[in-house]
């Protein structure tokens, strides 16, 4: 959750009373978050799994880009992963 509030792809409630708005991405690191905006393109037509994980939320009803925004979350989530894990086979602290 942290790292995707510092990117910028945490969702924000717009809501006042009883009224609710839409949800929207804001704030965060713009550069960072237009990299994983192409990424992603990328990732949906040629990475099977987020192939995969793209088709199961468009089956679901979620409008693309919600969609879209889903997969540079979770590419996210993989990257920060991956840097925890090699930090952990080299010992770094």
């Amino acid at each position: 959750k942290a790292i995707a509030s510092l990117v910028g792809l945490a969702p924000m409630n717009r809501e006042s009373g009883t009224w609710q708005g839409q949800r929207r991405i804001s704030g965060g690191r713009a550069v960072v978050r237009e990299a994983l905006y192409m990424a992603a393109l990328t990732a949906i037509r040629y990475e099977p799994r987020l192939r995969a994980f793209y088709a199961g939320l468009k089956a679901k009803g979620k409008a693309s880009k919600v969609a879209l925004v889903a997969v540079m979350r979770k590419m996210l989530v993989i990257l920060n992963a991956r840097k925890r894990d090699a930090e952990v086979a080299l010992g770094c602290p």
